[in-house]
């Protein structure tokens, strides 16, 4: 099942992370090529984490900001009853928490306020800020408190959301490509 999806494959050769020989099997016409063994049994032993973690009632923020992963990590996130960023990761949203909280509680203000009998230009301002607000903190609107557990892809990407949470102490979950660094994920999953 996992060599038919391709989760075998990894990045070119030339844009690998050393740190990540020991999960790899091979090369082939110059791509990486992951080891599927070793691979089942990182999965396993991060869906048991996860599994226990939920059991606990631990709130997930799932973070990936690709274009091709926006969708499903907002689907994710609403199977779980989570919390999502996939528009782009703003420095401090973990670390400032108290400042991440006020533009939270400025976006709720904008979504339950009327702007009919404003000007049209104030009207607009406010849709602006509404609008922009909505884009990058949409999937954080309900979230009163740090997360538990972060699950994320792209690692090379994120990796201001994994120094966060690093600092933090707060679990990181994620999805390791060649090019990625293993050593900063509490639970990696080579993919």
């Amino acid at each position: 099942e996992m060599v038919r999806v391709g989760m075998h494959f990894g990045h070119q050769t030339r844009k690998w992370n050393p740190k990540m020989a020991p999960f790899l099997y091979g090369q082939r016409n110059g791509i990486h090529v992951l080891d599927l063994v070793q691979t089942h049994q990182c999965l396993q032993s991060t869906c048991d984490f996860l599994e226990k973690s939920a059991s606990e009632n631990k709130t997930f923020l799932f973070v990936g900001t690709k274009k091709q992963a926006g969708r499903v990590i907002a689907q994710a996130a609403g199977l779980c009853n989570g919390f999502f960023v996939n528009q782009r990761w703003l420095g401090g949203m973990l670390t400032n928490w108290s400042t991440l909280q006020v533009s939270l509680k400025r976006l709720e203000q904008l979504e339950n306020q009327s702007f009919e009998g404003l000007p049209k230009k104030e009207a607009a301002n406010l849709k602006k800020e509404w609008a922009r607000l909505n884009k990058y903190l949409g999937g954080l609107k309900s979230m009163k408190a740090l997360p538990d557990v972060v699950i994320l892809v792209g690692q090379p990407e994120e990796i201001n959301a994994v120094r966060e949470c690093r600092k933090l102490k707060i679990p990181v979950v994620a999805m390791l490509d060649s090019n990625c660094d293993p050593t900063m994920a509490d639970w990696g999953v080579p993919a």
